[in-house]
């Protein structure tokens, strides 16, 4: 049986590896809410300066799954210099965000930096513009093609060696942020890739259009309740939709519970320090075109730079 699924998830990682040709990979990331800034420029520095990354490897124990690691820096200019209320008085913020990705025979590096500028529309609303701009390194490994894809027209011309293809575009994003809640909508690739340099093997870099929100609340002293939904699209891919609901216990311990509809469902855990956010995600396949053996594990770290994760209010609460 176990045989079986293996040379199923071959299989399935055959036809991703086609796929791949025609349009770049979506980057799943269960706690898609603390990684905002990386969905939409506009989100830069919503929670302050920070140092952010995970570590998420998906299908584990199939060989030529996708493994993917991120690490993002986010400097508020109102922390910088001091603001009383930097999230309501601050107007800019820059952010680094590097990841690299690993699935079949490819190797994807993309750092992107990110501004994004704040108006103030009431006491508690901002406004937020982004854009950032955007560089991948493709790397192919023609020693890693599986024989459907040496067999591809596009593909196969780079059997038996190793090719680099290098793209630059842009992202764009509008955020309507308040303490509780928030809505945004970012925009990755806006020229669809269309400046690249080296080998071509993907034919086609679409754009890709991505709506995020969120409310949190603060039930009691100890009890807070969190929840995010995304949806994404884009052309030739399946819309993708996703919900974290999280449950922040004392300020300290969270449990929460995630869905990306017809895909995985996965359990959260994590915990806060005065600094420190630690959390881990546990993903299993709930989708019959998810179904694959081996579930994802992600392990996610967010380090406030100025700011402690301790309530200036009853009513505050400190983490997405």
């Amino acid at each position: 049986m176990n045989r079986i699924k293996y040379i199923a998830a071959t299989f399935f990682l055959m036809i991703i590896g086609l796929s791949q040709v025609q349009a770049q990979s979506r980057k799943y990331i269960s706690s898609f809410s603390f990684f905002q800034s990386y969905y939409n420029p506009a989100l830069t520095g919503y929670e302050g300066s920070t140092v952010r990354g995970f570590v998420r490897n998906q299908w584990s124990g199939v060989e030529g799954a996708p493994k993917t690691y991120f690490f993002s820096t986010e400097l508020d200019f109102g922390e910088l210099t001091g603001e009383e209320d930097p999230a309501l008085m601050g107007k800019n913020a820059v952010s680094v965000n590097l990841l690299y990705d690993t699935y079949g025979a490819f190797r994807e590096t993309e750092l992107t930096v990110g501004y994004a500028s704040r108006v103030r529309l009431s006491e508690t609303l901002n406004l937020r513009l982004g854009a950032g701009l955007n560089y991948q390194a493709i790397r192919l490994d023609g020693n890693a093609l599986t024989t459907e894809e040496q067999n591809d027209p596009t593909l196969g011309q780079y059997v038996g060696q190793f090719s680099n293809m290098n793209v630059v575009d842009f992202n764009l994003g509008i955020a309507l942020t308040h303490a509780n809640y928030y809505l945004s909508y970012g925009m990755h690739r806006v020229n669809g890739g269309k400046i690249t340099s080296g080998d071509e093997f993907m034919d086609a870099y679409p754009a890709s259009s991505i709506f995020q929100a969120g409310y949190r609340n603060a039930v009691s002293d100890n009890v807070a309740v969190i929840v995010n939904a995304m949806y994404s699209t884009q052309k030739d891919q399946d819309d993708n939709i996703e919900f974290n609901f999280k449950a922040l216990l004392m300020d300290r311990i969270w449990l929460g519970i995630g869905h990306r509809i017809d895909y995985a469902t996965n359990a959260q855990l994590g915990i806060l320090t005065k600094r420190l956010r630690l959390g881990y995600v546990y993903e299993f396949p709930t989708g019959g075109r998810y179904n694959l053996p081996g579930n994802t594990h992600e392990f996610t770290a967010v380090f406030n730079l100025f700011r402690d994760n301790v309530r200036t209010d009853s009513q505050q609460v400190v983490m997405w």
